[in-house]
């Protein structure tokens, strides 16, 4: 009993240490990779056919004579994009984002007025998808070759096939136009003054409700084939071999060990779901930012392109993060293993 207490000492040490290098490690990589990646979106950007004075100018340039255009695109031309980079960097890191060529305001008052719109979208819906699929994946991982698991598998991959703009628009047509029973878009009523909690409600039902299903074979399937691996292991035989409880065994040696794959699954998954919110959104009018990726990339809107880029690398690699933390928690000996 005396060398337990020393021996669990060292090892929650060691597990802090792990913990402590992958985080870190991840935050100092985080600047090196947004510098990376808007790096390149500035080279883009310059080596692309458009005209980046009317990018930048907006509706503007139409009120603007032909010579005064001539050699703003000639001052332009003689700004590298590695200077352009830097110059933005410079006023972002002091809070200047610039401003919105489409929407007219700054480009931190769009962020902050679209942005809890997107992530409640997608945090319910990323709960409501991982839920339903541990319980559709246990379900029918330990009912290997049953009626219930052929047709449920056979529905997730029909489902995983589908795209989310199409089961958006499926979903309109059932529910809003034949049957009439939800909004078809919008986030509040047309009539409503305010925003009232449950108006939102009613108009969030089929974008998360979509977007939800958008995800939910990846995480079905993979609990589905990670609780049939565990049910043929040596660890279930053996359980079987004592007499210990069906319930029991099925919980501790089957399903529980599918959580691993799962966690993993999580982080890989997580540009499909600001990808999967970008056509929900669309398609259902939500006032998200990531609709607004759509109307900055086709309109040359670079001030709202360029922040939203670095707030999607920003969210990537921090869920990332935080699936890599759940698994050391779901799994104590990932970060034996490490240490």
């Amino acid at each position: 009993m005396t060398a337990a207490g020393p021996t669990t000492s060292s090892h929650r040490r060691r597990t802090d240490r792990a913990v402590g290098r992958l985080v870190l490690g991840r935050l100092l990589l985080l600047p090196l990779l947004l510098a990376g990646v808007t790096l390149a979106m500035f080279a883009l950007a310059q080596a692309a056919p458009f005209d980046p004075v009317a990018a930048a100018l907006g509706e503007r340039a139409l009120t603007m004579d032909g010579p005064t255009l001539q050699a703003m695109r000639e001052r332009m031309g003689e700004t590298s994009a590695l200077q352009q980079w830097a110059a933005w960097w410079g006023n972002a890191l002091t809070g200047d984002l610039g401003a919105s060529t489409i929407l007219r305001r700054p480009v931190a008052t769009v962020l902050a007025e679209r942005l809890p719109w997107t992530l409640g979208l997608m945090a319910v819906a990323l709960l409501l998808a991982v839920a339903l699929g541990v319980l559709l994946g246990a379900w029918t991982g330990t009912r290997p070759g049953a009626v219930v698991d052929r047709a449920v598998g056979a529905g997730l991959i029909s489902l995983q096939a589908a795209p989310p703009f199409w089961l958006g628009l499926v979903a309109i047509w059932l529910f809003a136009v034949a049957l009439g029973w939800l909004p078809t878009g919008g986030a509040t009523s047309l009539s409503a003054v305010g925003v009232h909690p449950l108006d939102v409600l009613r108009h969030a039902v089929l974008p998360v409700s979509v977007l939800a299903l958008s995800q939910l074979p990846w995480y079905a399937l993979v609990v589905r084939d990670a609780t049939r691996d565990a049910l043929a292991g040596p660890a279930v035989r053996g359980a079987w071999a004592r007499g210990i409880p069906r319930r029991q065994v099925l919980w501790s040696h089957a399903v529980r060990p599918a959580l691993l794959p799962l966690v993993t699954v999580l982080g890989v998954r997580l540009p499909e779901l600001i990808t999967g919110a970008v056509l929900v959104e669309v398609v259902f009018s939500w006032p998200g930012i990531a609709s607004a990726i759509v109307e900055s990339a086709l309109r040359l809107d670079f001030a709202l392109l360029a922040a939203v880029t670095v707030l999607s690398t920003v969210i990537v690699v921090l869920g990332n993060l935080a699936a890599d933390l759940l698994y050391r928690l779901v799994d104590p000996r990932v970060g034996e293993r490490d240490g």
